[in-house]
């Protein structure tokens, strides 16, 4: 098993939109965990060209990337986690066209990050999106409880993923860029 790939751990969300905001709002108490060498923790809401121009000049690229935000997904509970695994693939040009668009435009969105991302071919092997069900959009800049109660929860995921990828647990549902509507 190999524990030592390079690798991102990106956290993605605007600030101050409560459960939305998961990545932004707990980015300083994940860099505050013990993480080993090999794990850099990065706040990814710069923009994806602003990103995929960094992956680009990076001498020693990533082997693995993990994404964690929140996405509304039907099905889930507020709180309720899921781990994808990137599986490539992009949607027609005038779609990619549309999200370069949004994210000139400053339009923050994890799956634009995967769609645009790949691409310029910029992914490892190994790219995980870990997405919390945010529930409602509501202002304001603290967790609710069904979020906050969890946090320990997520940070245990997200090491496990940023560890070990793709040999924690070999069932993670595949997520495709020709697959995601329009953002």
């Amino acid at each position: 098993m190999e524990l030592n790939k390079r690798t991102l751990l990106g956290t993605i969300g605007y600030h101050n939109l409560s459960n939305h905001s998961i990545g932004p709002l707990l980015l300083e108490e994940i860099r505050k965990l013990e993480w080993a060498k090999n794990i850099t923790v990065e706040e990814m809401n710069w923009g994806p060209i602003a990103i995929i121009q960094w992956f680009q000049t990076l001498l020693n690229p990533f082997e693995r990337v993990v994404l964690f935000t929140a996405i509304k997904r039907e099905g889930r509970a507020i709180g309720d986690v899921s781990v994808f695994r990137w599986g490539g693939k992009t949607p027609g040009d005038k779609d990619i066209q549309a999200r370069i668009g949004d994210a000139v435009t400053g339009i923050i969105s994890p799956e634009n990050l995967l769609i645009i991302g790949e691409y310029f071919k910029i992914w490892p092997e190994e790219v995980y999106l870990v997405d919390v069900e945010p529930g409602p959009e509501i202002a304001g800049p603290t967790l609710t409880i069904e979020v906050g109660d969890r946090v320990i929860e997520y940070f245990t995921i997200l090491k496990t993923v940023c560890l070990e990828g793709w040999q924690s647990d070999k069932n993670f549902t595949i997520l495709c860029g020709d697959q995601m509507a329009t953002g």
